[in-house]
């Protein structure tokens, strides 16, 4: 590949964010090609490339992997076969983007980490609030100490609709949902890492489901080994609209970041003040989706590494597990390697 010739990307998964990053690979970024498309559901590829242009479809994921045209790949299948497609790639020699989360054991981190650096390959993960204007200036601003040193955070995530509870995976909502915001705590916290965890978790928009395993509403405290203490706080239900915010409060000042308002209009009338909301993730994060995929192929072109890296992901699981392993046990725990989760 030369800096002349189109960055040939091939796409895994062809579901509902699969197809959000397939059109910004194939229309939004100059130099960058949406090279092949694979999905195992028969017809899933097909109709997406039909819509794109994309020339080469496959329901074997092998298949891109294998490809010697394709430069790197896009993971975005479900989130239990994410590990074992990252090492893949990268024994294929392929520069991987994943889709978070990386893995959901530890030993799965580890394997994708170690094939990525073995062949010597970018690997980065979508930890996409990375990527916000709002989330960026406020990591910029605590790294150059403008509100001192933080103290307590907080970052929670509300989506809009429980649509079908009976499909929703045992410990989604650590493992997916919350494991968003623990990446962006130690985000929030540039350096700190975590050292002890207390979660709390129930049914609380479906309690008819909690027999079956369900969690619904979670609060997660985490303490730092900088001194601070953060809350993470996740509901599968937020009936106003996709609520995703962050607070950093430190020894000489505080910051906030987000913001659900679908524009800055605010209505005044008879019955009060209203403003229009987002009430879907592609919305309220599109420019960031974007970026994050901008900054994956320029990572591929020039070799750097990713800014969100494995290890990042991995330290973001370990939140998650240790989180998990805190609902088992009743109580708090200490942050550390726990292989068996």
């Amino acid at each position: 590949m030369t800096n002349q010739q189109p960055l040939a990307i091939g796409l895994a998964g062809a579901g509902r964010m699969g197809a959000l990053h397939a059109e910004t690979l194939a229309r939004r970024l100059p130099g960058v090609r949406l090279a092949a498309l694979a999905d195992p559901v028969p017809g899933a590829a097909q109709r997406l490339a039909d819509r794109l242009g994309c020339p080469k479809v496959t329901t074997d994921v092998g298949e891109l992997f294998d490809d010697p045209d394709i430069d790197a790949v896009v993971i975005v299948t479900p989130a239990r076969t994410h590990a074992d497609l990252v090492e893949a790639a990268a024994q294929a020699g392929k520069a991987v983007y994943c889709e978070k989360p990386m893995a959901v054991t530890l030993a799965e981190a580890d394997r994708a980490i170690t094939a990525a650096a073995k062949a010597g390959v970018p690997l980065q993960v979508g930890f996409n609030r990375r990527y916000d204007t709002g989330f960026r200036a406020a990591h910029d601003k605590i790294a150059a100490d403008a509100i001192g040193t933080p103290q307590l955070l907080r970052s929670l995530t509300r989506d809009p609709k429980l649509a079908d509870p009976a499909r929703v995976p045992p410990w989604t909502i650590f493992l997916e949902t919350l494991i968003h915001d623990f990446d962006t705590l130690r985000y929030l916290n540039p350096g700190a890492e975590a050292v002890e965890v207390f979660a709390m978790a129930d049914a609380l928009v479906r309690p008819d489901f909690k027999a079956g395993g369900l969690l619904d509403t979670a609060v997660v405290t985490v303490r730092f080994d900088n001194g601070a203490i953060a809350t993470a706080e996740a509901s599968f239900q937020a009936v106003y609209g996709y609520d995703v915010r962050g607070e950093v409060f430190g020894s000489a000042g505080m910051l906030t970041m987000g913001d659900l308002r679908r524009t800055h209009l605010t209505a005044y009338g008879p019955d009060g003040a209203a403003a229009e909301c987002v009430t879907y993730d592609q919305d309220l994060f599109h420019d960031a989706y974007v970026a994050e995929l901008a900054d994956f192929a320029d990572c591929v072109r020039t070799g750097r590494t990713p800014a969100v890296t494995g290890e990042d992901a991995r330290a973001a699981l370990t939140i998650a597990l240790a989180a998990i392993e805190s609902i088992t046990a009743g109580g708090p725990v200490r942050v550390g390697d726990r292989e068996h989760l």
